[in-house]
């Protein structure tokens, strides 16, 4: 898959929490610093030379980790979405109702240009962050888990409280993963009354949809701005960049300065995966994070000197999915008989050996978290292992019809099955060519139809031109995000203001087309409705519904899971030591993270 983008894209409890830089930064590597790491951005394929050095612009060179902060960065955990390793915040206090977050700034951090970090910087950032549709600084009405105020106590302390009409356990999460830029430099972009128009703009009069259409206008002016030089509270600040790739040097007034490594890092640019193999064949990329890799090429990367494979848990899983306004997929019968008849183990053996495990069964959560949501439940739901037989059945109780070999619809007409990838997505092409293969073996015609660019299949996606087309679940670690994938906007369901609302097949969004209730254990359940529930109920309460929503999806199958998804990064030793070991939560982060929080160093 091209660097998963859909992947890396689409990646963000209610608990007393003290987090501090020394509880919660890794042990140093031993070993000094100096020396150049090489590497790619997993977020940015394509270097433009002419971008600016802006977080908010889609093809700017602010690169995550290395010259561009977040507050903080978020774990890897199985089921809790707000554990961080401290970015721009050195610590944070969460309310025991999940209402607030204080936090507390490095107090050493400065700027590249030598000015210190302050309170002010991160204010003016969240302004920025309403503008650009950030999760907590939604000015949507009744938005879950939108900020209600934000209170600047001192120079580094900050309060941000949730608008507890419509909370969320992911509002946490929303606060911490938002890039921080410098105040001073901003400051000519941002109107002096945007804390006046943000407020006007919470409302559901006229004046508030006026302040909202203001505050989105101001958000296409910070995409497009492009500051005089390149401003860095990183580790890194950006030196040089041409067509071939970025340079950045070492940030002298970075807080933890003194336990950063690399003098200078190297990101280099690359459109595809066969780039990032050549690179990783010829020992140039000290590190590459997750790419799809077939196995003869995994064996030449292995083969280089100083190689290493290091994997992890990604909480992401592929689906097959469903469009069920469409026949014959709008009845359970079929949609099981192509489970029964797809080989999971075989199809991922041929389009992600390295980077996927087959999916146990079908649940919508990855199997890791799954076993930790369900428990001995997951055990007694349908596997839907290959078999011939069931899938006969299974057809047959459809009304499908087979001659001369070959599957047909109940009336008799010729059934194709049309499975669309996009196709820079190398893994989902293979996958669906095997998937081809396998269905015509049993007898089910079947065609790939690839489209050019992921955000074009998106667009035709969400209009409902496609029958069947892969599709990423399982976004955790939040319950709410994991099944949003399956029972939310794709599906009909929307939650504004604590009310969910559906929209009928094709309206709204709804390109999925799945029933609006289904019955589970005997009791009709709405999978909409207690997806949002998952949004503010407690740790107990979230358990049984994710063994409902689990339940729905393994019965109903609005897609089939394919493969879960595991995090195979590359590193080379050669040059630096101290990478994350095999599963660290901090794969899940860029090398700047690594380096930034004192892990990687100079090879002795």
């Amino acid at each position: 898959m091209k660097r998963v983008a859909a992947v890396v894209a689409l990646l963000g409890l209610a608990a007393v929490t003290a987090c501090s830089s020394s509880g919660n930064t890794p042990k140093s590597a031993t070993g000094g610093g100096g020396g150049l790491y090489t590497t790619i951005d997993g977020n940015h394929p394509g270097i433009d030379p002419a971008g600016p050095a802006n977080p908010f612009a889609p093809k700017g060179n602010s690169f995550t980790g290395y010259n561009a902060m977040k507050l903080a960065w978020t774990k890897n955990h199985l089921t809790d979405p707000n554990q961080f390793y401290p970015g721009i915040a050195a610590s944070w206090e969460i309310a025991p109702d999940n209402s607030s977050i204080t936090i507390k700034l490095q107090p050493n951090n400065k700027w590249s240009d030598g000015k210190p970090v302050v309170a002010d910087d991160v204010k003016m950032s969240i302004a920025i962050a309403y503008s650009q549709g950030n999760t907590a600084y939604s000015l949507q009405p009744g938005a879950a888990g939108a900020a209600a105020d934000v209170q600047v106590v001192d120079d580094h302390t900050l309060k941000v409280t949730q608008d507890m009409a419509n909370p969320s356990v992911t509002f946490v999460r929303g606060v911490m993963d938002m890039p921080v830029v410098a105040a001073h430099v901003w400051s000519g972009v941002i109107p002096a009354n945007i804390w006046d128009t943000i407020k006007a703009a919470r409302g559901t009069d006229a004046a508030a949809e006026k302040a909202r259409a203001d505050i989105t206008a101001l958000g296409k002016q910070i995409i497009a701005f492009a500051p005089p030089k390149d401003v860095s509270a990183g580790p890194y600040v950006l030196e040089r960049v041409n067509a071939s790739e970025a340079l950045l040097v070492k940030n002298k007034n970075f807080y933890n300065a003194a336990n950063v490594g690399p003098d200078q890092v190297k990101l280099l640019n690359y459109t595809g995966n066969e780039q990032i193999w050549n690179f990783l064949k010829g020992g140039k990329l000290d590190n590459a994070p997750f790419t799809a890799v077939p196995a003869d090429t995994m064996a030449q990367i292995k083969a280089a000197p100083g190689n290493a494979v290091v994997k992890g848990f990604s909480p992401v899983a592929l689906g097959m999915a469903f469009n069920q306004s469409k026949a014959p997929y709008d009845n359970v019968h079929v949609r099981k008989g192509l489970a029964y008849l797809i080989d999971r183990d075989q199809t991922t053996k041929v389009a992600s050996p390295e980077g996927g495990t087959p999916a146990i069964t079908t649940t919508g959560i990855h199997q890791k978290p799954a076993q930790e949501w369900l428990g001995a439940e997951l055990n007694n739901l349908e596997p839907y292992k290959h078999d011939a037989a069931k899938a006969e059945e299974e057809f047959k109780a459809a009304g499908l019809q087979k001659k001369d070999g070959k599957w047909a619809l109940s009336d008799g007409k010729a059934w194709k099955v049309t499975l669309h990838v996009p196709a820079p997505f190398s893994d989902w092409l293979s996958g669906a060519e095997n998937i081809k293969s396998q269905l015509a073996e049993s007898g089910v015609d079947a065609e790939v139809i690839t489209t050019a660019d992921y955000p074009l299949y998106l667009e035709e996606l969400a209009a409902g031109k496609y029958d069947i087309g892969f599709w990423l679940i399982a976004l955790g670690p939040a319950p709410y995000n994991i099944y949003s994938r399956l029972y939310g906007v794709t599906n009909g369901w929307t939650n504004i203001a604590g009310k969910t609302t559906h929209a009928a097949p094709g309206k709204a969004g709804n390109w999925m087309g799945g029933p609006e209730t289904i019955e589970v254990d005997g009791q009709k359940i709405n999978p909409g409705e207690l997806n949002a529930k998952l949004n503010s109920a407690g740790v107990d309460e979230q358990k049984t519904i994710m063994l409902q929503l689990a339940k729905a999806t393994n019965q109903n199958l609005p897609m089939i899971q394919l493969w879960d998804y595991v995090n195979t990064q590359f590193v080379n030793t050669n040059r630096f030591t101290g990478f994350p070991e095999a599963d660290s939560d901090l794969l899940r982060q860029s090398s700047g993270v690594w380096i930034q929080l004192g892990m990687v160093k100079k090879k002795q």
